[in-house]
This record gives C-alpha cells, sequence and structure tokens, in this order.
C-alpha cells in the first residue's frame, strides 16, 4: 500500500470516506446474495482499557447508535472493557462466544494472546473485525488509523518544535507505547522514520500499559540520567503519558518545558496546548473510525459483501496472517492553530468545555471564542 505522507484536516470526520465510496448509509444489499441475518443481531464490542477516556466516551456510545441506525433499532452491543488485563479480556470473549454474538469488534490488549481466543471464535463461526489494534489470529478485518502516519506526525512536529537549528546532539526522550500493542511500535516506526539521524535518542522506554504513571517514573529515570537541562524534547506517544512526562519534568523544578507530543487529542491535552505545557497531539477522529467499524460489523454479519468490500479497500498484515481486509483512517496534527476546525467542528469538544475559568485567557489569546 502507497504510503500517505501528507497532514490532512478532517474535515467532517462523519462522511469523509465513505460517502465517497457510495456505501455511508447504505440500506439495500448493493446486489449481494440474500442476507444470512437481518437486523436482529448482537454485535459484540470488546475495549481494552479505561485509562484512555476515548472508548467510553466516544468509541462505545457511537458504535452503540450506529448499528442501532442500521438496524432499525433492533440490532445491539454486548460491551465489555478488559480494563488493561489480557486475562480478563480473553474471559470477557470466551463470554461472548458462549452468549453467541453474530460479530464481535476486538480492540485486544495484548493482540498476541488473544490469537488463541479469536482462533475459538473462528470455529464457532463468529466474524472477528480488529478494531484500532491489530490481533493476531483469524480475523476478518481491520479498521484503525493509519499507525505509522501517527508516528511520522508527531516525529515531525518534534523537528518542527526544535526548528530551523535542531542539532543531532540535540537529546530527545521517546516515550513509547505498550510492548502489547502492535500500534506502539508503528507509532515508534513512524517517528523514528522522521527522527532518526537528526536528533540524539538519548533514552527510549515501552511503557507499561500506556500508564501515565509508569511514564512519569520512566521520564523521571530519564531526567535523572541526562539532566533536567539537556532534554531538547519529548516524543510521548499519546496524551495521557505525556501528562506524567509533565508531571515528573515539573516535580524536578523545570519550569520552561521542552516540547512534548501526544495523541488522542483529550481534553486536559487540548487545554495544555492552548497554555503551552504540550506542542501538540494528534486528532483521530473516533467518530469516523467507529461508524464505519459498525457499518463493517453490520454488513459482515448480514452478508453485504459489496458493502463490506467498499469498506475495505486496504490490505495489511499481521505477525500470523497475511492480506487481511483493512480501512485505515488519516489524521491530523492538532496544535492551537486548528483546535476549532478539529475537535470543536467534529463536535468532539464543545468550546465551553475547553474553554473554561482556568484557560479562559488562553483560549481568548488564541482566538477561540
Amino acid at each position: 500500500m502507497r504510503r500517505r505522507i501528507a497532514i490532512s484536516v478532517v474535515a467532517s470526520s462523519l462522511t469523509l470516506s465513505l460517502a465517497g465510496c457510495g456505501v455511508l448509509n447504505a440500506t439495500s444489499d448493493g446486489g449481494d446474495a440474500s442476507p444470512t441475518k437481518g437486523n436482529d443481531i448482537t454485535v459484540g464490542l470488546l475495549l481494552p482499557e479505561t485509562a484512555n477516556t476515548r472508548y467510553d466516551k466516544f468509541d462505545y456510545p457511537i458504535i452503540k447508535e450506529r448499528v442501532a441506525s442500521l438496524t432499525k433499532n433492533r440490532g445491539k452491543v454486548e460491551y465489555a472493557n478488559a480494563d488493561a488485563s489480557a486475562e480478563q479480556q480473553a474471559v470477557q470473549l470466551q463470554r461472548m462466544i458462549d452468549n453467541q454474538v453474530d460479530v464481535i469488534l476486538l480492540d485486544a490488549v495484548d493482540s498476541h494472546a488473544i490469537a488463541e481466543g479469536v482462533e475459538k471464535a473462528k470455529e464457532a463461526g463468529i466474524p472477528v473485525i480488529a478494531y484500532d489494534r491489530l490481533a493476531e489470529g483469524p480475523i476478518d478485518a481491520y479498521i484503525s488509523f493509519d499507525n505509522e502516519l501517527v508516528g511520522e506526525v508527531q516525529g515531525r512536529s518534534v523537528l518542527q518544535a526544535l526548528g530551523s537549528d535542531v542539532d543531532s546532539s540535540d537529546k530527545i526522550v521517546m516515550m513509547n507505547g505498550s510492548p502489547t500493542d502492535p500500534n506502539a511500535k508503528q507509532f515508534k516506526q513512524g517517528a523514528m522514520s522522521e527522527l532518526s539521524g537528526k536528533v540524539n535518542i538519548a533514552q527510549s522506554f515501552d511503557t507499561k500499559d500506556w500508564k501515565p504513571e509508569n511514564a512519569k517514573a520512566n521520564m523521571a529515570q530519564a531526567i535523572e540520567v541526562i539532566g533536567k537541562d539537556d532534554i531538547a524534547a519529548v516524543y510521548a506517544a499519546n496524551d495521557g503519558m505525556a501528562g506524567g512526562v509533565i508531571e515528573a519534568l515539573e516535580a524536578v523544578g523545570i519550569t520552561e518545558l521542552p516540547p512534548i507530543t501526544g495523541q488522542d487529542a483529550e481534553l486536559v491535552a487540548v487545554q495544555r496546548i492552548l497554555t503551552g505545557e504540550q506542542y501538540m497531539s494528534v486528532y483521530k477522529s473516533y467518530p469516523q473510525e467507529a461508524e464505519a467499524a459498525a457499518e463493517m460489523a453490520v454488513a459482515k454479519v448480514q452478508g453485504k459483501n459489496i458493502q463490506f468490500d467498499a469498506l475495505t479497500r486496504d490490505k495489511v498484515d499481521s505477525p500470523t496472517h497475511k492480506g487481511i481486509p483493512a480501512q485505515l483512517v488519516t489524521v491530523t496534527a492538532l496544535t492551537e492553530d486548528n483546535i476549532k476546525d478539529t475537535v470543536v467542528a467534529d463536535g468532539i469538544y464543545k468550546l465551553s468545555e475547553i474553554c473554561t475559568a482556568d484557560y479562559k485567557a488562553a483560549c481568548e489569546a488564541a482566538g477561540l471564542k
């Protein structure tokens, strides 16, 4: 698949890729054979953790609403969150198999450990669509964001923040994501494709479970090794860990923070960007990803093959399977300059949520009124 290198602003997160395919809000089979199931279907949804607020706030409710709208309010979603436990997710997956759900959307805690459960679902005749993270095993399709592009955007932003006098001796800390999450590896690869040879990666960590407290501990270690005055920038793979990094820097008395990246456009991160504590985040249109995932699940279980194929025009490889049908959604570098055109325009946050009393002055300075 040809790599995408441009950073583009998603103008309308709910219609961007699907309207062009002619499949958004499709109600007919488009010439397919008779559906294998009607509207009375159950979609199993397995999400990985609660540390990131997006899963309960955006993914689950959006998927639930879209499944209902596609099935005339007869379809339902059976939801479970693993709270970062691979063992708990395996139990939840088995429960959904036992309950004979019609299709499963799986966001794996541990992409390798869940493979056995995916195989069991396959044996039970239940399709599994990997959601947001590419699971191993015989999955039927995959939908996520262009993860290497996420890392590229973050790495490019580090260089942009350092300016024209960036030097290969500039010491950078890399706070990568969980080693059990395949996305974290792709983010890191994308970032390294931009940073390698241009800066000095002085310390690099794979942060267990993506937890902010683990990132804080890692950053404290990096400060001790490098010195608090010699850190030029911090690549933090997501906003939660960026928060932990900031806490560690402030704990040693650093008031002028180095540029710090992030991902997920969490509300606190948007506010930190406005105050200058965090340099940028990566905005990923959760409505677009979640709605497309719901459409893929319903099309798959109802046997609407033309619609399903139109939704999965990309191909990806996992460590166990090749040529998996996929949809890769593009991303946006979120800075102070485009908050209004991204998270506000897409309805993720209201200005009133961002511009609370503590951030009123920063919002006014950024032209957010």
